[in-house]
């Protein structure tokens, strides 16, 4: 056998080895995959900070008789005023509530001083499987709690809301993958042209979340990584918007060997060595800053950082070898009816990011000014942001358990209506007691569980839940507690939201900086200069103010949201800056590649944006509609994500990728690539060298 048969011997069964490849991978993962959602848990403690307070609280609760205990609040309510038979009513369903269910004290109602309105908190203590149990809690109280003939029955507090977000949670699988597959396929569709193309990496993409599912489910086996409503499906977000972004610079390159080079395997080779590495430190200062959240304290964030990188490097795998595979199997056909014929010439028309591309080239500094001008501005936005976001107001359709809150709210003006919860060692719990019941903030507080060494104490305060006066009290039963009973811990739903702001400062105080020096380190590998990364880092920043300060401008006053989730400014960092600084990454490769072929700088930043232009364009629409997908969720939190990372991926692909980026580069010259041996100007051609000067004595 001939070299030039074994050679075509190879290029035919490298592709199907891949493809054998992938069938075992998939057949391995398969009986994984099913089980991620078995295993994802939505409860307060797997979003709470790691070392605060209100989460020691919540750990010491499971370990109590009972496990952690489902605090609801039953809301009878009339407007002209309850009746006789109205109170009689409400007592005979707390009572039957009372015989089905292990309550930790005795249910006693609260009236309101306008008498329309009377509470029952109630505190179940049944063993059982945590969020099974407080669901099934939940449901079977509603079941029992009906409103009858003009009065009305509402069933709030932690357990209730607790239960309605974690409802939201489940049923984002199916919504979220359905609704992004269709997105990315429309936008496929019209990218390509093609009735067969766009199917290729769509199904490439939905293998590799797959995949993803099932080595997140032996991630969480393994070492106990949380796995959240939230981290999942912002995991199955970035597969299908990265792994997309990735497929199309793919197979743009491809097009284009494919009209240099006859054969479709020698084609795909060129096209991963031209576009290999630029996808690899794509991938890398994505992978990179996602586990740079592994230094956050809040769970919700540090969990989403190894479910984000790993959704992020199945993308990657898929992209680099699965999807080369079938690409290269399926042949120039896949491409029809607009097919890369062998020697053909592409037609020549003149590109919107040429005429861009010739406005930034003929002023720069203009355009650079202009561009910053802008982006400052729209940042000042950020000053409008809602404060933070309550627990009450995090959906964004109103459930039974929001609607039970503001009834509370309206008929308890300025008194307590959700429990704080103060955890003490038992040998301490009479002294915890008399300190808790003399704090000027305290209007009840009684004994509660006990078990393995700690006494619960349910703590009632006298203003409205998570007002600053509420808030004030927390702070100073802390502070009094650590003084006299170290011990002793304050937790609870508002507890709670105190520590989720705290930590949340703290986190982009720490993991920000992190991320800035892990994605600068890349890309300085990748291009080597220092001001070509400082340039880009520089630009994906000033577009996360830029984005944020949209939020600002939309999310109260359109929107009509009552806050913004403490971690939305971390969590979008990351997330723009990661994702942002790919599209740099696609352009400047390009631009230095030219620039290694003798191109002028000028020349090399232009040319750059012409052939590069259309591929980031592409990929940023497919990448913000991914991510727009979230802002058709149930819950804020989601929607203001989803919102500020689409807006700001659509700004930095058609604003500072094609104009700011591009005027830089061309303003500044050879400097861009300093102190690269691009930053050095070429030496003239023909030209001699000087003769060597010869002393005469």
């Amino acid at each position: 056998m001939g070299p030039a048969e074994t050679s075509k011997r190879v290029r035919r069964g490298v592709p199907w080895l891949v493809l054998g490849l992938w069938v075992v991978l998939l057949a391995v993962v398969a009986p994984f995959a099913a089980k991620l959602g078995d295993v994802q848990q939505d409860r307060a403690v797997d979003y709470l900070p790691a070392s605060a307070d209100s989460t020691q609280v919540a750990k010491i609760q499971d370990r109590l008789p009972g496990g952690e205990s489902t605090e609801v609040v039953l809301v009878y309510h009339r407007d002209g005023g309850l009746t006789a038979a109205d109170r009689d009513t409400a007592a005979g369903q707390v009572a039957e509530i009372a015989a089905a269910h292990r309550l930790g004290a005795e249910p006693r109602g609260v009236p309101s001083e306008d008498g329309t309105t009377l509470m029952y908190p109630i505190a179940s203590t049944e063993p059982g499987t945590d969020e099974q149990k407080r669901d099934a809690f939940v449901h079977d109280v509603r079941d029992v709690a009906r409103s009858e003939g003009g009065l009305t029955v509402e069933v709030g507090g932690p357990g209730a809301l607790a239960t309605d977000a974690s409802e939201v949670y489940d049923s984002l699988g199916g919504p979220l993958l359905y609704t992004t597959v269709a997105v990315v396929a429309l936008l496929l569709i019209l990218i390509y042209r093609s009735p067969f193309l766009w199917l290729v990496p769509l199904v490439v993409a939905g293998i590799a979340d797959y995949l993803s599912m099932g080595v997140a489910y032996g991630l969480h086996q393994t070492f106990g990584t949380t796995v959240s409503g939230q981290s999942s499906g912002v995991m199955t977000i970035l597969v299908f918007g990265a792994g997309t972004d990735y497929a199309l610079l793919l197979v743009s390159r491809y097009r284009e060997e494919l009209r240099r080079v006859e054969r479709p395997y020698d084609a795909m080779r060129a096209a991963l060595r031209g576009c290999g590495p630029a996808v690899l430190a794509s991938s890398g200062t994505v992978a990179a800053g996602l586990l740079c959240l592994l230094a956050a304290d809040l769970n919700s964030s540090r969990g989403m950082g190894p479910l984000g990188t790993l959704g992020v490097l199945c993308a990657l795998v898929a992209m680099l070898t699965l999807l080369p595979a079938v690409l290269v199997l399926l042949g120039r056909r896949v491409f029809w009816p607009l097919v890369p014929a062998f020697g053909s010439e592409p037609k020549q028309r003149r590109s919107l990011f040429a005429v861009m591309g010739s406005s930034a080239g003929r002023r720069p500094l203009a355009v650079l000014a202009g561009g910053a001008v802008l982006l400052g501005a729209l940042a000042l936005g950020v000053l409008n942001l809602p404060g933070s976001l309550k627990q009450e107001d995090s959906f964004v359709d109103k459930p039974d358990a929001v609607a039970a809150m503001e009834t509370l709210a309206r008929a308890y003006p300025g008194q307590g209506t959700q429990p704080i919860t103060v955890i003490a060692p038992t040998a301490e719990a009479d002294a915890v007691l008399s300190v808790v019941r003399g704090n000027d903030g305290v209007a009840a507080a009684e004994r509660g569980r006990g078990g393995g060494g700690w006494t619960e104490i349910s703590v009632t305060a006298k203003a409205a839940p998570q007002s600053a006066a509420e808030t004030a009290t927390i702070k100073s039963l802390r502070e009094e507690l650590d003084g006299a009973h170290e011990g002793a811990l304050v937790g609870g739903p508002s507890a709670e939201q105190i520590d989720l702001e705290n930590t949340s400062d703290r986190d982009q105080t720490v993991v920000v900086p992190l991320v800035l020096v892990s994605v600068l380190l890349i890309l300085i590998a990748l291009l080597r200069s220092l001001v070509a990364p400082l340039m880009l880092v520089a630009a994906v920043v000033a577009v996360w103010g830029a984005s944020l300060g949209i939020g600002g401008l939309v999310f109260g006053p359109v929107f009509g949201f009552e806050g913004t989730d403490p971690g939305l400014g971390l969590l979008s960092f990351v997330f723009l800056v990661a994702l942002g600084v790919d599209y740099g990454i696609f352009l400047m490769h390009r631009m230095r590649e030219e620039s290694l072929a003798g191109a002028e700088p000028g020349a090399a930043a232009l040319t750059a944006l012409r052939t590069t232009g259309g591929v980031i364009a592409s990929a940023g629409l497919v990448l913000a509609a991914t991510f727009a997908v979230l802002t058709n969720m149930g819950l804020v939190q989601l929607v203001e994500l989803g919102f500020v990372i689409a807006v700001g991926v659509l700004l930095d692909t058609f604003l500072v990728r094609t104009y700011l980026v591009t005027s830089a580069s061309v303003a500044l010259r050879r400097k861009v690539w300093w102190p690269g041996r691009l930053s050095k100007e070429p030496e003239p051609p023909g030209r001699a060298p000087e003769p060597e000067r010869v002393s005469v004595g």
